[in-house]
């Protein structure tokens, strides 16, 4: 079960931010990840709280004010094969929706099974 946390600044709309989001899924179902298998958060921020470096690292052309940083909270076991699959599908997605991959920051954190409690306290997978 991925948990996906999109931070940017705010002001987009709610039609690009569910096709930013319908984006990563779309990315997470083609590794696998079951269809009905999405949660996801907007984290908007003020410009002044969300920070970031124009050109890091050697970047040719600058980020701009639609710049998004994508957290993807995951059980471990994924290969690198598969995370550059991932990323991969998931920037053709997000450049379909309208969103530039020179704006976009994806990382992913691997956690395992124990720290997952879906409901009710309750860990399935252990």
């Amino acid at each position: 079960m991925p948990l996906v946390t999109i931070t940017l600044i705010e002001g987009r709309s709610a039609g690009e931010k569910k096709n930013i989001g319908d984006a990563i899924h779309r990315a997470l179902v083609s590794s696998g990840v079951p269809e009905a298998d999405r949660f996801q958060r907007f984290a908007e921020q003020k410009p002044e709280n969300f920070l970031f470096d124009r050109t890091y690292p050697n970047l040719t052309a600058p980020r701009t004010e639609k710049f998004i940083l994508i957290e993807i909270l995951l059980s471990v076991g994924r290969s690198v094969k598969v995370k550059k699959q991932i990323l991969k599908s998931l920037m053709e997605h997000l450049e379909t929706a309208g969103q530039s991959p020179n704006d976009t920051m994806v990382v992913f954190i691997e956690t395992t099974w124990e720290n997952w409690a879906f409901a009710n306290g309750e860990q399935i997978h252990i």
